[in-house]
């Protein structure tokens, strides 16, 4: 099982290109079944069981209490671990080739309004200092560009041109894209590398956002400057980073851009990824459908 699990491992990291936080919860996943392999069946490795094995654990983890989503994360690693088996020739059959996941009920991801965004962007007053011109852009480049919060706070300095106006950024699995920014934008970084420039000490020089003691901002913190505030502009549950992502693809789509652009801007290896922001699009286009059309009109 451990060779096994070192070249598993290897795999994830070199072929897969996937973060050390991934690989990670994978392995924790599969020492968690090996656990309850050895100590219900007296079997020491997982390469060979069967599926009413797999399934026990899958009640056991339901009566204590796991969520859904959460057990299919967790058979979503054993998953991986047998099509690697499979395709190192070294089992001949997935116990999980015919598993259904556990359904789930999806989580509504509601975008925040043109409105509440224009009114946090050019009413709402940020403190014109260095951490206020430092987390207008990153609210900004949110909602402008629709990258992720881990890909926003590892941007780094050659990551970012000014001349054309563009972001190199580093997505899911390594996978570089080009992202054009607005003229707005590339002012507001112009600002906000002026004022950088200005710290006493900057301890990590070629990522982009700082704290002001010149240390890269971590991503905790940029949830926070996110959550903060929006909550002065919308009255809504969630305020993070990724209902900003949400807010700007849902944004485009509702004023014509087509969802292969949006796509590429997104950063999504498919369009079934990038398919769940359309909803919001069709109910905006469901309210303009139904004020314009004669049959609806009274």
């Amino acid at each position: 099982m451990k060779k096994n699990t070192t070249a598993f491992i290897a795999y994830l990291q070199k072929e897969k290109k996937y973060s050390q936080h991934t690989v990670t919860a994978y392995v924790t996943d599969l020492d968690a079944f090996q656990d309850f392999i050895k100590q219900e069946f007296e079997q020491n490795a997982i390469d060979d069981v069967n599926y009413s094995q797999v399934r026990s654990w899958i009640v056991l983890l339901m009566e204590s209490g796991v969520a859904n989503t959460t057990v299919n994360r967790k058979i979503a690693s054993l998953k991986a671990f047998y099509k690697f088996l499979l395709k190192t020739k070294q089992i001949e059959a997935s116990p999980l080739l015919k598993h259904q996941p556990l359904k789930t009920q999806r989580k509504e991801q509601i975008p925040f309004s043109e409105k509440e965004l224009s009114n946090l962007l050019n009413t709402l007053t940020f403190p014109n200092d260095f951490e206020g011109i430092r987390d207008k852009l990153i609210v900004d480049l949110f909602y402008t560009t629709g990258i992720r919060r881990s890909e926003l706070s590892n941007l780094k300095i050659s990551d970012v041109d000014l001349t054309v106006s563009t972001l190199k950024v580093v997505g899911k699995r390594n996978k570089e894209r080009i992202v054009p920014i607005l003229p707005i934008v590339t002012q507001e970084f112009q600002q906000y590398f002026s004022e950088r420039a200005k710290l006493e000490q900057i301890n990590h020089f070629e990522y982009v956002f700082l704290n002001k003691k010149g240390i890269k901002l971590s991503d905790f913190v940029v949830y926070s400057i996110i959550n903060h505030y929006l909550s002065n502009v919308s009255e809504k549950v969630k305020k993070s980073p990724h209902i900003l992502r949400h807010t700007f693809a849902t944004h485009l789509l509702n004023n014509g851009a087509d969802l292969n652009s949006v796509k590429e801007l997104l950063g999504h290896s498919s369009l079934a990824s990038t398919q769940i922001y359309t909803h919001s699009s069709l109910a905006e286009l469901k309210k303009v459908y139904g004020d314009a059309h004669p049959r609806e009109q009274k």
